[in-house]
């Protein structure tokens, strides 16, 4: 998550990683109420009467990459699970990006393994990750191919093209059965990979 960025991203707030992380200016964030929501919004941004940020809609995407029955997972390495759970790859949209690019980027990206490609489109759920950021994730979820052999665990770090200190990952793959367990809701469409 919403992995949105590359994924990873500090959250200034509170200093964690941001796997689905922070939107890019060519996906301006939309607010609750500009797609229709009922709540009334005071003129300072936050929600009437509440005293609340209102929530910002952003674009993510994120994938399920399967083999043998596993899904493949992660885990960041500088944090308790507590705090970040496991998660798949996902991500931001970046400027001028289509979600596929970006499935397969984020997939690179966070792995570090190469060799994907697109088996279809899931379909679009929306997470709404408040408290920790007043925000709704409008995730595109894809189903990748891996075509390169891997470990059953291996390490992988994202560099965030020299602009922050690079996350590092733990990569491992995840009984099916067990996917429930994913953070952030990342596990809504795992469903469909039987459709």
């Amino acid at each position: 998550m919403n992995a949105t960025r590359p994924a990873a991203r500090s959250n200034s707030a509170r200093g964690k990683p941001d796997s689905l992380g922070s939107l890019t200016p060519h996906h301006r964030p939309r607010t609750a109420s500009q797609v229709g929501a009922a709540q009334a919004v005071a003129p300072s941004g936050t929600r009437k009467g509440t005293g609340m940020p209102e929530k910002l809609i952003k674009d993510k995407v994120l994938v399920y990459v399967v083999r043998d029955g596993k899904l493949l997972v992660f885990r960041h390495t500088d944090y308790s699970y507590e705090e970040v759970g496991i998660q798949v790859p996902a991500g931001s949209i970046k400027p001028g990006e289509t979600p596929e690019a970006a499935a397969l980027r984020e997939a690179r990206e966070e792995t570090g393994l190469k060799d994907f490609k697109i088996v279809r489109k899931l379909g679009e759920t929306e997470y709404d990750i408040s408290p920790y950021r007043y925000e709704i994730q409008r995730r595109h979820v894809f189903l990748l191919e891996l075509t390169e052999p891997t470990p059953e665990r291996w390490t992988s770090q994202e560099d965030h093209d020299g602009e922050q200190e690079p996350t590092h990952f733990e990569c491992f793959w995840m009984p099916l059965e067990a996917a429930h367990i994913l953070q952030s809701g990342q596990g809504a469409l795992l469903g469909r990979l039987s459709d």
